[in-house]
């Protein structure tokens, strides 16, 4: 364990690779910082940062070392105020932890991590995971790295291919999905980190790219992106369900990239009325906020904070959604955005299916209200999701 001492207070200006703790306490990301008294572009190198959440109002803690970071560096916040950083190394990552001891900047090191690429794993009750694939091999390794026995980071499965990606199925850090590159195709498989064994997960077509991009552990909603239909669209299934995957018309905007943010927890076994969050993205930068339901055939705009973090936010049982930006009068903010109105609507549609296929919902099978969430979770099994037909 050491402490880093630190001259002065870094400025930053730009930030990315937000990430935000499981039960959305903290959050960290990588900031370009500017020297004390010097001028925006004056490149004085990146360095992490953490964000405290739960409180009455954000606030942001630099974390700076001796020497600034460099590009390919991955922060990770912990529920328990530290941040895990990686640092790219020869063919290597070294692991540690960050946290703020008064002026100076703790580290404490965990180990490394061999491989051609390393990716941490989005945070996880319990502990941190990460990817390390070796190109020899042609495989990826899951790891633990925090939480183990002695502290140092443990192997926990390999799967065969190239696995990127990486989206958590429960709340209970055991089933993981990731996107597995394999004989020419990406498809999205189901790792059970307890037994160590893979399922597949997307199989729309023998010959589309299949990728994860969110999951609500409590609806089952699974969100993804595939070429399927012959183009890249976002469709939606149900974890566990034989219900195959739909792409509905309203996630299909021209010119506009939508990337899934956050899902609306506690409508359980209601994945049709969970609303999802997306960031819009249109060329040259202008970005707005979207809010979709399965159940209904359109989108919801609402403006984006100024300085939205990239594709970040949280959305925790009970609570609005969050998204984090950083603006000149504000470094370190969080904007409350409620859901839609409630749903189903008068003339609103079961579930948003594919191009051309609508169903209609009668009036004595809509649900008359929302449900909050039980204490107990449902087990999910995991099948593969099929495509649903283009034509009605």
């Amino acid at each position: 364990m050491s402490a880093l001492r630190t001259v002065g207070a870094p400025r930053a200006v730009r930030r990315s690779g937000f990430t935000i703790a499981a039960d959305g306490s903290y959050a960290a990301c990588l900031a370009e910082a500017v020297p004390p008294g010097g001028p925006a572009g004056a490149g004085g190198g990146l360095l992490p940062e953490r964000w405290t959440l739960a409180g009455p109002e954000p606030y942001a803690v630099p974390l700076p070392g001796p020497r600034p970071e460099r590009p390919g560096t991955q922060v990770l916040a912990l529920a328990d105020g530290r941040v895990l950083i990686s640092r790219r190394g020869d063919g290597r990552c070294d692991l540690a932890l960050l946290y703020p001891t008064g002026p100076d900047t703790g580290e404490l090191p965990v180990g490394s991590l061999t491989g051609t690429d390393v990716r941490l794993l989005p945070p996880a009750p319990g502990g941190a995971y990460a990817l390390a694939y070796q190109e020899d091999g042609d495989r990826t390794g899951i790891w633990r790295v925090l939480g183990t026995p002695d502290g140092l980071p443990r192997p926990v499965m390999t799967v065969p291919g190239r696995c990127t990606g990486g989206v958590w199925l429960d709340r209970a850090g055991r089933l993981l999905a990731v996107d597995r590159e394999l004989d020419g195709r990406t498809k999205a498989v189901a790792a059970d980190l307890h037994t160590s064994r893979t399922s597949p997960l997307l199989q729309i077509t023998d010959d589309s790219d299949d990728r994860l991009l969110l999951a609500e552990p409590d609806s089952g909603l699974l969100l993804l992106r595939s070429d399927a239909t012959g183009e890249a669209r976002l469709g939606w299934g149900v974890l566990g369900s034989r219900r195959p995957v739909r792409f509905p018309d309203a996630l299909r905007v021209p010119g506009v990239l939508l990337t899934p943010v956050a899902a609306q927890p506690g409508q359980i076994l209601m994945p049709e009325a969970s609303v999802v969050a997306l960031r819009a993205e249109v060329p040259g930068g202008a970005e707005s906020l979207a809010l979709w339901r399965p159940g209904e055939r359109r989108l919801h705009w609402r403006a984006s904070p100024p300085g939205w973090l990239g594709a970040a936010g949280m959305w925790l049982p009970g609570d609005e959604l969050r998204l984090p930006y950083a603006a000149g009068d504000c470094p370190c903010g969080l904007a409350a955005y409620d859901p839609p109105a409630s749903w189903p609507e008068p003339a609103a549609v079961a579930a948003a299916a594919g191009s051309g296929v609508v169903v209609q919902v009668p009036a004595a099978a809509r649900p008359l209200a929302l449900a909050p969430a039980p204490p107990a979770r449902r087990e999910w099994c995991v099948l593969p999701l099929q495509q649903a037909p283009l034509a009605g």
